[in-house]
């Protein structure tokens, strides 16, 4: 392949940019002189901006409870020790533990040895969890078995991961799904991550997890991260395990046809 020179804007593109077709990813760029187009280099600021914007930016939590309660979700909300942005970023370990005063509201919630309890965790994304925790939710909720007891839907905010262990902990559940904002790329400000935890309690580590990654539109739908994520529960309260122990066998019951079959067992 050969270089095409695009004279007009004086741009020499790139022999690999028929990929761009098929990837948001920042590959075959082509350049201008000895750098990158002026083009690129605006899409790349922008991007760098979303991300920032997408890190910094609080969680409508009144909005979001709003939406879930419209599904018939009992919602509760809580904080982690860390006070606000700065120091959640600064100091990852207080984004992992309940703020004290937060402890006795999750003690007195209406259901107690629940099956699951559903917490959904701005992270690092708010604007992911802003997108994409309700409409996931509302895939979710049909492949729920009606006799599974859920504790409430837990909005949690200044939270990592692992804030989950100690909720789910408090509220007595078998297993814990968190839903949080990853990471920001600079193609992808917007995703939403899922962990799954059979027996959570405050220490668990990341090796008792299952992963489900990069929820939107753009990645795993909504439909398709619902069904994976209900055969994960189903799966691991059948079990009695989550992690490294259980591996994702999902898509082989979609290739199978049975992408509406997934209901979850009853409590026991």
């Amino acid at each position: 392949m050969t270089d095409k020179k695009d004279t007009e804007n004086n741009v020499t593109e790139s022999p690999w940019s028929e990929w761009r077709s098929v990837t948001p990813a920042r590959l075959a760029l082509g350049r201008a002189g000895a750098g990158m187009p002026t083009d690129e280099v605006l899409r790349f600021g922008w991007a760098h901006a979303m991300a920032r914007d997408a890190i910094q930016a609080a969680l409508d939590v009144p909005k979001l409870e709003a939406a879930l309660r419209a599904q018939g979700w009992t919602v509760a909300h809580v904080h982690s020790r860390a006070t606000d942005r700065t120091t959640y970023l600064r100091r990852p370990d207080l984004g992992r533990v309940i703020d004290p005063d937060e402890i006795a509201k999750l003690r007195a919630a209406p259901i107690q040895r629940s099956d699951i309890c559903i917490v959904i965790g701005d992270g690092l994304s708010s604007l992911a969890v802003d997108r994409h925790a309700a409409p996931l939710l509302a895939a979710l909720k049909p492949l729920l078995a009606d006799e599974l007891k859920r504790a409430p839907v837990v909005i949690a905010t200044q939270a990592r991961v692992a804030l989950a262990d100690e909720i789910a902990e408090l509220l007595q559940a078998k297993l814990s799904i968190m839903l949080i904002g990853e990471r920001p790329g600079l193609s992808s400000p917007d995703s939403l991550g899922i962990y799954i935890t059979h027996a959570p309690f405050r220490g668990r580590n990341d090796a008792g997890r299952n992963c489900i990654s990069n929820v939107r539109p753009e990645g795993l739908s909504y439909a398709a991260a619902a069904f994976k994520l209900a055969w994960l529960v189903r799966e691991a309260l059948t079990r009695r395990l989550t992690g490294v122990d259980l591996k994702d066998e999902s898509d082989l019951a979609l290739l199978a046809g049975n992408a509406n079959a997934v209901r979850l067992p009853p409590s026991r």
